[in-house]
């Protein structure tokens, strides 16, 4: 039985088995993963989710997870609701660390106690607890960013609707409201 809080796409690697030498993972989704997934990221079907990976340690206590995830999707055109295949092919790079570890703390200002955060620079290790990381929720989450938000089929334009006319445009008088009045 899966809990509510279980990623629909999961694949645990044991971290502490591995040495200075890097270790290959391949995964794909099943029907099952693969509906859960549609579901997840409000498209209509997830025809195919598939990830590779190579695992190895980083600065001494920490892993990195390097590789590419790839998926075939459909979504709902946003003009006419039709359906857009989407193929998504993205590279993967996630550092993880330990919980507690000296790696997982973020350089901090010494003047204004403030986070220094480099927007160009590499993302902040994610922290992992046990000895296991989620490859699966990596690659499901990396799919997910890559998901074009406003799919539209090829030469379809949005066109037909007004938001507003310069009629709507004009601001009523603020007498307009007495003309429906009647003295009795």
């Amino acid at each position: 039985m899966k809990k509510d809080d279980e990623p629909p796409f999961s694949y645990l690697v044991k971290v502490g088995h591995i040495s200075a030498n890097p270790v290959e993972v391949t995964l794909s989704a099943n029907d099952k993963e693969r509906a859960g997934l549609a579901e997840l990221w409000s498209v209509l079907e997830v025809k195919a989710l598939a990830a590779t990976f190579t695992v190895q340690r980083w600065k001494r206590d920490g892993v990195r997870l390097k590789g590419r995830v790839a998926a075939d999707i459909v979504q709902a055109c946003v003009v006419t609701l039709d359906p857009v295949e989407a193929h998504i092919d993205e590279p993967v790079e996630a550092v993880f660390v330990p919980e507690g570890s000296k790696l997982a703390r973020m350089p901090v200002s010494i003047e204004t106690g403030e986070m220094l955060l480099d927007p160009n620079g590499p993302d902040a290790p994610e922290i992992f607890t046990g000895d296991t990381i989620d490859a699966g929720a990596v690659a499901a989450e990396y799919a997910a960013l890559a998901i074009e938000p406003y799919p539209r089929k090829p030469d379809i334009a949005f066109s037909g609707h007004i938001e507003s006319s310069d009629k709507d445009d004009k601001k009523p008088s603020p007498f307009a409201v007495l003309k429906d009045w009647k003295k009795d």
